[in-house]
């Protein structure tokens, strides 16, 4: 699992993208999951990089309205 905090945004974006290929080259029996409770922040270069994790079988999770609502756009299909 990855939880992630604060902004997603500039050198953060990078830095996740690095830890998803990371976990992503490991072998898992279930998905991996990102945690976005704790993201007050998405950068428009962070969105399309939840939608390339979620598109990769990246399970996204989030209870803050704003992250809920970036997570509903990237399920459904609706990138900005």
């Amino acid at each position: 699992m990855l939880r992630l905090d604060g902004r997603l945004a500039g050198p953060w974006v990078e830095e996740l993208a690095r830890c998803w290929a990371g976990l992503r080259d490991e072998d898992h029996a279930a998905p991996i999951r990102v945690d976005l409770e704790g993201v007050t922040f998405v950068s428009p270069a962070g969105k399309a990089l939840l939608a390339r994790l979620h598109d990769e079988g990246a399970l996204l999770t989030a209870r803050m309205c704003m992250t809920t609502a970036i997570l509903e756009e990237i399920v459904n299909g609706r990138r900005t």
